[in-house]
């Protein structure tokens, strides 16, 4: 392995680490110092310590392919991404300000839509929403909280601005790995931890467990807080099991659940039935509940809405809060912003065009060969059009699908997303990458520092999703004036 940085191919996209001259940024200075006191033989060895640990340590992740469920390690890169605290700073204060306007569109969509009678918001959006549950009208959780637990995705454009790229409120992913990644970079590079002041995410399991207990019907005892998960064959199961085991809650699937004829929900135990006072679900909507949602459903609880609604347990992320989890949903939230806090937004979009608007879908149809096209539910990575990189025959099959259904497809420009550099065959090379931090809320407001950088390890993709050949990086934020 070689740290040659004068062979390092800087591309036209910012560059995380290094600056157009190839100069280490500031704040990875650390890092690349130490690095150069390591030969080649060394480099080597704890990139393979990374490889030994993820093994030893079960970290995997499922593909669903034609050829079944492939278990596979996490594939992970040990250079990290470097970010200052001063810049994050700015980001933590985004990221809540975005959560707490995303809480109180939902809550009043499902209490009176004020923000669509005062013509904020367009009705048509709204009756156009497959992830709109009419079972939770009249509803409002505790705090007034529908997403709990939201994955937001960042990304960094060529002159350096941090754009989000979407919000995930129904059952967002990946936290288990940002841990994972931390405890894996702190075992093979313990020295540059001990001297650089690097901002800890450790704390996140706690953080969790406290926003999920305050959630709590009962004001009384110590809350049962559960996991529930469809089962081992999910392919977020092993962050499943981690949250629960480092959360010291159960981990249950929908048949260790039941619903008493009280409305309350209770876990089968050895020594017969306990309360549940909070259900951290991982499972979607449509499979959470047979008697409101899909009747076929195996994986969810009969009579879990009837409790839920009769405020007996407290369910994370709350039914329906996927009504903002919807990429044309996400054009709005600057105006969401506005409305509900009388704020400006801390943290922008990406520009974009919706396809159910006349005059936007025309011009998405004429200039696919420049635009990013997403379909508005799909998630992983799929479903979505990269023009610039489609094939005439790829644009015209998606320009038809445009035409068939346009409210569900929105546009954006192809950003010149940031690199990194990153381990690929022994040596340094750019690759793209994006960040998804983690905020919680319940009873207050909490941001991960720094979050899960997701890196397209293949040369030239911007896809970075694990399911399409991605992997992650550790992300450091790192506090300057205190080094």
């Amino acid at each position: 392995m070689k740290l040659a940085l004068e062979e390092y191919a800087v591309s036209a996209a910012y560059d995380e680490l290094l600056d157009t001259s190839r100069q280490v940024r500031d704040s990875a200075r650390p890092l690349f110092d130490y690095l150069s006191t390591l030969d080649e033989g060394e480099l080597k060895a704890r990139r393979q310590a990374v490889d030994a640990a993820i093994m030893a340590m079960g970290i995997t992740f499922t593909i669903y392919s034609e050829a079944g469920n492939i278990d596979r390690t996490w594939p992970f890169d040990p250079m990290p991404r470097i970010m200052t605290k001063q810049e994050w700073d700015r980001v933590d204060a985004g990221l809540k300000q975005r959560l707490k306007a995303l809480n109180l569109f939902i809550d009043d969509l499902y209490n009176g839509q004020r923000i669509v009678e005062d013509g904020v918001f367009p009705l048509e959006v709204l009756e156009g929403s497959v992830n709109f549950r009419p079972q939770c009208r009249g509803i409002s959780p505790r705090f007034g909280v529908w997403a709990h637990i939201c994955g937001t995705d960042l990304v960094r454009d060529r002159d350096g601005t941090l754009y989000v790229l979407e919000d995930n409120l129904r059952v967002p992913s990946g936290v288990s790995y940002m841990l994972e990644n931390r405890q894996i970079m702190k075992h093979i590079f313990p020295e540059v931890f001990r001297t650089t002041n690097i901002l800890p995410v450790d704390d996140y399991p706690t953080r969790l467990y406290q926003t999920l207990a305050a959630l709590s019907p009962r004001s009384e005892g110590h809350p049962l807080v559960v996991v529930l998960t469809p089962g081992i064959y999910n392919s977020a199961y092993f962050e499943h099991s981690y949250l629960a085991q480092q959360m010291g809650a159960a981990l249950v699937e929908g048949c260790d659940l039941t619903v008493g004829a009280d409305d309350v929900v209770y876990m089968k135990t050895l020594s017969g039935l306990e309360r549940v006072d909070v259900i951290y679900r991982r499972i979607d909507d449509d499979f959470l509940d047979p008697e409101a949602f899909n009747p076929s459903s195996m994986l969810g609880v009969p009579g879990l809405m009837r409790a839920w609604q009769a405020g007996n347990v407290a369910i994370a992320n709350a039914p329906g809060a996927g009504v903002a989890d919807d990429k044309v949903v996400y054009t709005f939230v600057p105006e969401i912003i506005r409305y509900y806090l009388g704020e400006e937004p801390i943290l922008q979009n990406v520009p974009s065009y919706l396809c159910m608007f006349e005059d936007q879908r025309e011009y998405v149809l004429a200039h696919l060969d420049q635009l990013v096209v997403k379909p508005a539910n799909e998630s992983g990575g799929y479903g979505m059009l990269i023009g610039p990189r489609a094939t005439p025959e790829e644009r015209e099959e998606f320009a038809a699908l445009i035409r068939a259904n346009p409210r569900n497809y929105m546009a954006q420009p192809t950003l010149d997303i940031s690199t990194s550099p990153t381990w690929v065959d022994d040596e340094l090379a750019p690759r793209h990458l994006d960040l998804r931090p983690f905020v919680l809320q319940s009873d207050t407001l909490y941001a991960t520092t720094g979050g899960l950088t997701r890196v397209a390890l293949r040369k030239g993709s911007l896809v970075v999703n694990s399911s399409q050949g991605g992997g992650s990086k550790d992300t450091w934020i790192v506090d300057e004036e205190a080094c």
